[in-house]
C-alpha cells in the first residue's frame, strides 16, 4: 500500500453512523481506508438500528447530539469566539438563512439549534486536524456542516441521494453554493437540483460504489415449476411492496408456482400482511424480517429474479438507486424494477434488466412472466448486469471520482 508522509483526514458525517438502512455510507468510509486514508466518522445522532457487527466502528463514532440539548447549547455558545473571523462568518450566514426560511416556521429554530450543534462539529475538525468534510445526505447533516465548515475553515462536500432532496431540501441552492461541490448518486438527480436552481458548476454524479465480488451463476438458467422472487427494503409506502403483492395476485394462474421472500421490516407490515390475505395468496408469501448484511448474499443466491415496485409516496419522496439491485446484479441474479428516479440509469431495459411502469401491478406481472419465461433472456441479463455494476457502479472507480473533489487531501500515489 502506498502511504502519505502527512496523511489526510477525512472527515464523515451521516445522520446515523453506522445505520443499518444505510451501509453505503460506512463501506464508502471502508473503501477510503483500504486506500491509506485516516477517515474520522461523526454521527448526528447515535443509530437507532444499528449495523450488525460494526461495533469498532460504533466505538470510534463522534456523536453531536450526544447530550442533552441545553448543554450543547450552553457549551456551544462558550465555544463559539474561538474561532473569531469563522465564528462571525458563521453567524452571518444564519442570520441570512433565518431570514430566508422564515422567523415563523418551526424548520428556521431548528438551523439555529444546528448551528449551535455545528460548533461541536468545527471543533472536532480542528482538534482532529482534518483536511476535509465529507457529508452524505444533503439535510440535516449538511445544514450543520455548512456553518462548522465556515467556522473552521475546513471544506465540504455534500452527496445527496434521495428524500434529502425530493422532501426535505431547505436551503439547496445555499448549501451548494457553501460547499466545494454537491455530488449525488444519479443524472436524474443532478438535473432536478440544476432545475431548481442549484448552479450547474457546484454539481456532479458520484455513484454509490459498491464492491461485491462478480459472483458467476451457481446453476443453469431453465424453465422450472417453481420460482422464488425476492424483495428488500424497509416496509414503507416508496418500496411499493403493495403493487407487487398486487403482481404476485396477477400472476396465479401462470403455468408455474411464485414465492415471494420479503425481506425487511417497517410501519406497513401488518397493512402489507392483510393485503396478501386479502387477495389470497398469503400462503406464497414470506415475510422474513429484518436481516443482516452477511445474511442478505446468502439469501439472495436462493433467489430467481429480485423485484423492487419502487414508486413516489405521498409526500414525493422515492429511492435514489437502490444498492440491493447493484448486489443482485452482482451475484448474477437477474432483476426487475420501475422507471423512477435513477433507477433507469442502472437497470438499462432489456440490457441488465427489466422495467415496468411504477405503481402499475399489471405492467410489473407483465415483466416477472416475462424473465421467467425465458431462460435465454434471464441468462443474457445478468451477463450484462455484472459488467455494467462492475464499470459504472464499482466502489474504487466511484471514490477516485469522489476524491477530485476533496481540495485539500493529498492524492495517494497509485
Amino acid at each position: 500500500m502506498n502511504l502519505i508522509s502527512q496523511p489526510s483526514i477525512i472527515a464523515y458525517l451521516a445522520p446515523e453512523i453506522p445505520a443499518l438502512s444505510a451501509t453505503f455510507v460506512y463501506e464508502e468510509m471502508f473503501g477510503l481506508q483500504d486506500l491509506g486514508y485516516s477517515i474520522l466518522p461523526i454521527t448526528v445522532h447515535n443509530p437507532t438500528n444499528p449495523a450488525y457487527g460494526q461495533d469498532q466502528l460504533i466505538s470510534r463514532t463522534f456523536c453531536l447530539y450526544d447530550q442533552a440539548p441545553f448543554i450543547i447549547v450552553f457549551t456551544g455558545v462558550f465555544r463559539l469566539p474561538i474561532f473569531g473571523v469563522g465564528a462571525f462568518k458563521a453567524l452571518r450566514l444564519l442570520l441570512s438563512d433565518l431570514s430566508r426560511c422564515g422567523l415563523h416556521r418551526l424548520v428556521t429554530w431548528k438551523l439555529a439549534y444546528q448551528f449551535i450543534a455545528a460548533v461541536k462539529l468545527a471543533s472536532l475538525l480542528k482538534s482532529k486536524n482534518c483536511s476535509h468534510l465529507h457529508v452524505h445526505f444533503a439535510h440535516v447533516p449538511s445544514q450543520i456542516a455548512m456553518y462548522a465548515s465556515a467556522m473552521s475553515g475546513v471544506p465540504f462536500t455534500i452527496m445527496a441521494h434521495a428524500n434529502d432532496i425530493f422532501e426535505r431540501g431547505l436551503l439547496l441552492r445555499k448549501k451548494a453554493e457553501r460547499a466545494v461541490k454537491l455530488v449525488t448518486i444519479s443524472e436524474f438527480n443532478r438535473a432536478y437540483l440544476e432545475r431548481i436552481g442549484v448552479p450547474k458548476d457546484k454539481l456532479a454524479v458520484v455513484r454509490c460504489g459498491v464492491s461485491f465480488p462478480i459472483v458467476p451463476p451457481d446453476r443453469p438458467f431453465e424453465k422450472k415449476a417453481h420460482y422464488r422472487l425476492g424483495t428488500l427494503g424497509r416496509l414503507v409506502e416508496k418500496k411499493g411492496i403493495d403493487v407487487l403483492i398486487r403482481s404476485i395476485a396477477e400472476l396465479q394462474n401462470r403455468p408455474y408456482e411464485i414465492e415471494l421472500s420479503i425481506a425487511g421490516d417497517g410501519p406497513l407490515r401488518e397493512e402489507l400482511e392483510a393485503l396478501a390475505r386479502v387477495l389470497n395468496v398469503a400462503q406464497c408469501i414470506k415475510f422474513e424480517g429484518s436481516m443482516t448484511h452477511g445474511a442478505v448474499a446468502k439469501w439472495m443466491r436462493g433467489l430467481d429474479a429480485v423485484v423492487l415496485a419502487c414508486k413516489k409516496d405521498k409526500n414525493g419522496d422515492m429511492d435514489g438507486i437502490p444498492v440491493v439491485l447493484m448486489e443482485a446484479m452482482s451475484q448474477s441474479v437477474p432483476v426487475i424494477s420501475t422507471r423512477i428516479s435513477g433507477i433507469p440509469e442502472l437497470i438499462i431495459h432489456e440490457l441488465t434488466g427489466l422495467l415496468a411502469k411504477p405503481d402499475d401491478c399489471q405492467d410489473l406481472a407483465f415483466q416477472i412472466d416475462r424473465l421467467l419465461d425465458s431462460a435465454e433472456l434471464r441468462e443474457r441479463l445478468v451477463i450484462e448486469a455484472a459488467e455494467h455494476v462492475k464499470s459504472e457502479f464499482g466502489r474504487n472507480v466511484n471514490l477516485k471520482r469522489l476524491l477530485t473533489y476533496f481540495p485539500k487531501v493529498m492524492l495517494l500515489p497509485r
